[in-house]
């Protein structure tokens, strides 16, 4: 055919196949380059070509794939990190034998003899290969001995370092200047401890020179001057430890130290806002619980200095006085403004507490009026005024138990004031009220939502114990007439009965 018409490329593609076939590869590469010169596209040829190459180099589907394989980045980290292949990487002539096939994967028969050759092998694949002596070996081993074969030796683990072992490691890796720098430090501490503070600055200068650029022996300076009561010269040096940190990028725990020391000088030298500062910017480089607590501390201290400062009798008893006028003028939130005036200047009088609980009442915001009548009794418990206060706050919230007991508290320092005596009857009234079933069904439904806001009550009907006693008392008057003996039992119940919980008929 193509005798007949040498410009027909399909001719010079049968005729490769042909001889591909035969196995003449030679021969089937020069027909397609023939045809490529008649069509230079022609894809049929062209595969021909490189086909018969492959062929003839003997690159075939599985050697590429060995090629590959053997020529795997990665393939050098997995012998690295077998616990049998490791120590091949040591060996130069395994190392040679390993270049070679990597190169030509047909050297790899040309060292099968190399047992070496398996573990490899093994290593690549991901699988166990054996030689045929190896499988003969397991074979005839005893079940016990083939099982332990199969299992890679362990590898002793590592012994752990200490953290001075480490430290040493770390330290032997740093510059001449740097370990000097380090060892003038550790003797300038040695002096430090045995409060030889002259011999420590000493050594921390020598190191200061040695490393200029680490922060840590001038912090260590600023140490020694805070000890030693030189407070400006602690913060000059707390100043130039952070500058040379900054420019030096050095540990912000470091750079966090300095700046707390500098604000404990400031605290020492009394100026606490400077030293809330810098504990504060402390805190913010890296948050140190130590400094927290001195951050807390030098605070209060602050508000009680203010609080001192800010203390005047005299001025505190005039703002009572205008207190007072406004409270005649019926203006009950300026006269409390006073009296809270009058408290901060003086913190102990107790009359601006009974005065401020009284407009307090008024304003009926009786848990405030309750906590000043409290503060008054605290403060002077012979001033029967507190416990009239308290009395009223007691009985405006139907407290009638409680109020009669602050009234009577108050009779016994002051037995002739009419205020007690009259809140005392007043309170013995409601209580006979609800004793007697005389309350309106809102009144007792008021009274009894109040109560059982009460802890106190709450416990009592929490408490099995008087639950029994209740029901004795309503079904078996017996025992009603035994628990009546009980002095305690029957306070709890009077409680349960003024409060309107419990009625009686």
């Amino acid at each position: 055919m193509i005798e007949l018409k040498p410009d027909f490329v399909k001719g010079y593609g049968r005729k490769g196949a042909a001889l591909f076939g035969k196995g003449e590869f030679e021969l089937a590469k020069k027909a397609y380059e023939d045809g490529l010169k008649v069509d230079g596209t022609n894809e049929t040829c062209k595969n021909g070509v490189q086909e018969c190459e492959q062929k003839l180099s003997g690159e075939d589907e599985e050697s590429k794939a060995f090629k590959k394989m053997f020529s795997d980045p990665q393939l050098l980290g997995k012998l690295a990190t077998n616990p049998k292949t490791r120590a091949y990487l040591q060996q130069p002539d395994f190392m040679q034998m390993f270049a070679e096939i990597q190169k030509d994967s047909k050297a790899l028969q040309k060292h099968m003899n190399d047992p070496r050759v398996m573990d490899l092998l093994s290593v690549a694949l991901g699988v166990n290969v054996m030689s045929g002596e190896d499988f003969q070996n397991q074979n005839q081993a005893p079940p016990a001995q083939q099982q332990t074969q199969t299992k890679a030796p362990e590898e002793p683990k590592p012994k752990k370092k200490t953290p001075e072992e480490i430290k040493k490691e770390e330290e032997a890796k740093l510059p001449e200047n740097k370990r000097k720098a380090l060892k003038l430090k550790e003797e300038g501490n040695a002096f430090y401890k045995k409060r030889e503070f002259d011999d420590a600055v000493k050594k921390y200068e020598e190191a200061m020179e040695s490393d200029p650029t680490d922060p840590t022996y001038i912090n260590n300076r600023a140490a020694v001057r805070f000890e030693q009561g030189a407070f400006d010269k602690c913060i000059e040096d707390c100043e130039k430890s952070i500058e040379v940190g900054r420019e030096n990028r050095a540990d912000y725990r470091v750079i966090a130290k300095a700046m707390a020391r500098k604000a404990s000088a400031y605290e020492k030298m009394d100026k606490l806002t400077e030293a809330i500062e810098w504990y504060q910017r402390s805190l913010t480089e890296h948050r140190e619980a130590s400094t927290l607590n001195k951050l807390n501390s030098c605070e209060k201290k602050l508000k009680d200095k203010e609080i001192q400062a800010y203390l005047s009798p005299e001025l505190g008893e005039k703002a009572r006085d205008e207190g007072n006028e406004l409270f005649k003028n019926q203006d009950f939130p300026n006269a409390v403004a006073k009296y809270t005036e009058a408290i901060k200047r003086n913190p102990n009088d107790h009359k601006s507490y009974s005065n401020r609980s009284a407009c307090y009442t008024k304003l009926a915001a009786f848990n405030e009026a309750l906590k000043d009548a409290e503060k008054c009794i605290e403060i002077d418990p012979k001033f029967v005024k507190g416990y009239s206060r308290k009395g009223h706050v007691e009985f405006f919230t139907k407290q009638y138990d409680k109020a009669l007991e602050t009234y009577q508290a108050g009779l016994e320092i002051d037995p002739s004031n009419e205020e007690l005596k009259d809140g005392a009857r007043r309170c013995i009234m409601e209580q006979n009220k609800a004793a007697s079933g005389m309350l309106t069904e809102e009144e007792l439904k008021a009274r009894q939502e109040s109560a059982m806001r009460d802890p106190e009550i709450q416990s009592i009907l929490a408490d099995p114990v008087m639950n029994q006693v209740l029901r004795d008392m309503s079904e078996n008057p017996q025992a009603a007439m035994e628990h009546q003996k009980n002095p305690m039992i029957m306070a709890k119940v009077r409680k349960l009965i003024n409060a309107g919980i419990v009625q009686t008929r």
